[in-house]
């Protein structure tokens, strides 16, 4: 970019192991790491297609340390190089406790370690960070628990919700969203394992990485046709890290469908396009290599550019760099993009 303009980067994954959150962990989950060395299988059964797996190979530290597991680092190599306003932080702990398919005591109080981890070691250490709150997804009551203990954390701005076998419209977990929207909180999604869109891994990470966006169209759905926005109606929902260019499309299909069928959802008042408008934003990683000519095509078919915030998913192998990423397009919409869509969609970034 010619010009220096601000970033809010949606997607940012710092990483803690688990020795980090010891201090952070009562009795005895506690000693199930350090005494009983209980460490989760991980669960991606593929080599990554990269020489640092799935990190870029100079977000690793020189010390052989977790790219993403050192505040000072990134703040040289991301937020200081690029020059973030903001940057939000959306977890990693290899694996994650919405991946636990089990034991869900043990998932819970690592969410909650997690969360306290984050706050002392990054969102207290520089005033351009924020968190989302990660909780136990698999069950609903220690989720809302969670929410409700660090949600009006100042810095908090959205709770972390996985997209793997759990389809979130169900009104089961109405009251996840309850609590959000109570604390200001938005939902983000994230593409979790195991892959629901298969239900088992695809043969090759390839076929993986190449489908993320379907389980990302999956739980838009899912929301809008379940009645989430009717019962929610400050609630917003980032979907991370699964691309944009599939939305036209979606916004078309179930446009289509909702005119077909819309006596089956009479909950449903008005067309799904303009729920996702609303409600829905979707950030640009991983941006597909598109001509300015393209990228506007995209913006005009969705009929507006409100929809997409930008984010670079540092540091994963796949980061999209903001000078690089997106076609050179008109200063009004970059600022858009890069920062006004973000900032005017969380709500306690719109506050401040």
């Amino acid at each position: 970019m010619s010009q220096r303009i601000p970033i809010v980067d949606a997607d940012i994954h710092e990483r803690a192991q688990y020795e980090d959150l010891l201090a952070y962990l009562d009795e005895p989950f506690r000693s199930y790491i350090k005494d009983c060395n209980w460490i989760q299988e991980k669960h991606m059964p593929y080599v990554q297609p990269t020489v640092a797996g799935l990190d870029r190979a100079d977000a690793v530290l020189p010390d052989g340390s977790p790219a993403g597991s050192n505040l000072h680092f990134m703040q040289e190599q991301l937020l200081d190089d690029i020059g973030h306003e903001i940057g939000i932080l959306t977890g990693a702990l290899d694996p994650s406790p919405s991946s636990m398919h089990g034991w869900y005591e043990m998932a819970a109080a690592l969410a909650t370690a997690y969360n306290d981890w984050q706050i002392e070691n990054w969102l207290e250490k520089d005033e351009r960070i924020y968190g989302s709150v990660h909780v136990a997804a698999q069950d609903r009551d220690a989720a809302i628990k969670e929410i409700e203990r660090v949600g009006n954390h100042p810095k908090m701005l959205q709770v972390m919700l996985p997209m793997d076998d759990i389809m979130w419209g169900d009104p089961y977990y109405h009251p996840v969203f309850e609590a959000a929207e109570k604390h200001d909180l938005i939902i983000g999604m994230h593409h979790n394992e195991p892959p629901v869109y298969y239900g088992k891994w695809p043969r090759y990470f390839i076929e993986w990485h190449s489908m993320i966006s379907t389980t990302h169209m999956k739980q838009v759905t899912n929301m809008i046709f379940n009645g989430v926005f009717e019962k929610y109606p400050n609630l917003g929902v980032m979907m991370i890290e699964g691309g944009f260019t599939f939305v036209p499309h979606l916004m078309w299909k179930l446009d289509q469908q909702y005119r077909d069928l819309r006596n089956e959802v009479p909950w449903v008042k008005e067309k799904p396009s303009n729920i996702m408008k609303k409600h829905f934003r979707f950030t640009t990683q991983p941006a597909e290599e598109l001509t300015k000519k393209e990228f506007m095509s995209i913006i005009e078919q969705m009929g507006t550019d409100e929809m997409l915030c930008f984010s670079t998913d540092y540091p994963h192998f796949d980061y999209d760099s903001p000078t690089r990423s997106l076609p050179n397009l008109d200063s009004d919409l970059k600022e858009k993009l890069f920062y006004k869509n973000a900032r005017a969609f969380y709500p306690k970034l719109s506050n401040r």
